[in-house]
């Protein structure tokens, strides 16, 4: 039976993540390793000015005052029994699509154990309140069979978005590559009782680049998106270039 490690970033009292870990005890055995509270888009920080309080909750599950980053490598080198098998990283309430990876904790939890060698994937549902948890967990458990049997290419993580719909809606899987977003109207100016000028990052209207085989593309047509990531983020045609036009010395 194979040995999981579930995290997320929205907290160790998301309802995603119990969801997640309850679907995936079908696999083997469970451990919940979670932030004790939302860490959403801190992205692949590792807290290094402080010692770091693990709480057992309850059994093969903790809290941890960290970062997603935290709780993989506790997790992994003082928490569980032996290196896990698998990490999985969800379910996200909300997209983490196109450059949002760059921000996601989520991913970044998967980045870690990827990091660290085990075969890791991030979860997210695409949508508004209320989610559809079981939606996404349904396609949790198919993935993880899916890496447990046949395994990942070297250096390499899943990034899986659903549509928030139910699962019959759902049209299958596609593999995808990461879409182009921006936004407009995410700075917002807010101010102070006292009168002083600040600033909400946050919100905003969200455009897409329409691009043919992208994640975005893929939860537009209400299908499953899989993103293959790569630790590797060297820009190999740049490289080139870089070599061809003599900046070496």
């Amino acid at each position: 039976m194979a040995l999981v490690l579930v995290t997320n970033d929205d907290g160790f009292f998301s309802k995603g993540i119990q969801y997640l870990a309850e679907a995936l005890k079908e696999l083997g055995e469970v451990y919940i390793v979670a932030p004790d509270r939302d860490r959403s888009a801190v992205s692949h920080a590792l807290t290094m000015h402080r010692p770091l309080r693990v709480d057992l909750i309850r059994e093969n599950c903790y809290s941890v005052n960290g970062t997603p980053t935290d709780c993989v490598v506790v997790g992994v080198k003082k928490l569980l029994p032996r290196e896990p098998d698998l990490i999985v990283s969800g379910i996200n309430k909300g997209a983490n699509l196109g450059e949002d990876i760059t921000y996601s904790g989520t991913v970044s939890a998967a980045i870690e154990g990827t990091i660290l060698g085990v075969p890791s994937f991030a979860i997210s549902l695409v949508g508004e309140r209320p989610f559809r948890y079981e939606t996404a967990s349904y396609y949790a458990i198919k993935i993880a069979k899916f890496i447990l049997e046949k395994g990942l290419p070297p250096d390499t993580l899943l990034n899986v978005n659903l549509p928030n719909k139910p699962l019959q809606e759902i049209k299958g899987i596609k593999i995808t590559k990461q879409g182009k977003r921006s936004y407009e109207n995410s700075i917002h100016e807010i101010f102070s009782p006292w009168g002083e000028k600040q600033y909400w990052i946050g919100g905003g209207v969200v455009s897409w680049q329409k691009m043919e085989g992208t994640d975005i593309q893929a939860i537009m047509e209400n299908c499953a998106s899989v993103t293959p990531l790569h630790i590797d983020l060297t820009n190999y045609r740049a490289l080139d270039y870089l070599k061809k036009h003599g900046i070496e010395e």
